[in-house]
């Protein structure tokens, strides 16, 4: 059993508002990159007009996806939506429940069952927990049972091909945009584990292979992108 480093990092910055040690993260890049564990604790004013448009979108019943410790759910749920915030790490839901997030469910996005919500919401590139390209085309499936008649999914990506140039390094065999990551805090590594990042191109092909209509809403100067979609009726 590994151990929830990621949480255990949450559970000092929620406890001391900051960390003695960092949270790092490795990368099949080559980077270690500081991971700023406030950036999970945001207020609404420190959401970037990305996260602002896609919660505005939000609709009817929703679930927050990858939830973290619920700054998005806690303001939906100020603004009076049905919210249910999804996580898989248990640390993180103890921190949100403190925090005053009314729903959650500790589960893994692909074991959840038997629900079904208007809006799903994956921000902070969220839907990276596809992996890959074949999990994103399972997660479009999954998100299918998940959705009601007039359901959307709302998720922010990013085209990651300049890391590519920006580390020299060589484009892999497989998709370039799955990249795989491992947490650390105070000498402990977590679990590795893959995260998807997905150029538009790649994106759009794919969804309307598996039967699903794509607006891109929005682009800022990082490369990151605001998508909705629903499924082709």
């Amino acid at each position: 059993m590994h151990r929830d480093v990621y949480g255990e990092a949450l559970a000092e910055y929620f406890e001391k508002e900051e960390l003695n040690t960092p949270l790092l993260l490795h990368s099949t890049y080559g980077d270690i990159e500081e991971m700023p564990v406030e950036v999970f604790f945001r207020d609404a004013e420190d959401f970037p007009e990305l996260e602002f448009i896609a919660l505005s979108l939000c609709d009817g019943k929703v679930l927050d996806v990858g939830a973290g410790v619920g700054a998005h759910a806690l303001y939906l749920q100020e603004k009076k939506f049905d919210v249910t915030a999804l996580e898989i790490s248990n640390t993180a839901c103890n921190i949100m429940q403190q925090r005053g997030v009314q729903k959650h469910i500790q589960k893994d996005f692909f074991d959840l069952k038997e629900q079904n919500f208007d809006t799903l919401l994956f921000l902070m590139n969220g839907i990276g927990l596809a992996g890959t390209l074949e999990g994103f085309r399972k997660l479009l499936a999954h998100s299918k049972t998940l959705l009601t008649d007039k359901g959307q999914l709302l998720f922010d990506s990013s085209d990651i091909s300049y890391l590519y140039e920006e580390y020299r390094i060589q484009r892999p065999e497989y998709y370039f945009g799955e990249i795989g990551y491992q947490y650390e805090f105070k000498g402990i590594k977590g679990e590795s584990f893959k995260w998807l990042y997905l150029d538009q191109e790649t994106l759009i092909k794919i969804a309307h292979e598996e039967g699903w209509v794509v607006q891109v809403l929005f682009e800022d100067e990082n490369d990151q992108y605001l998508v909705r979609m629903e499924p082709r009726k």
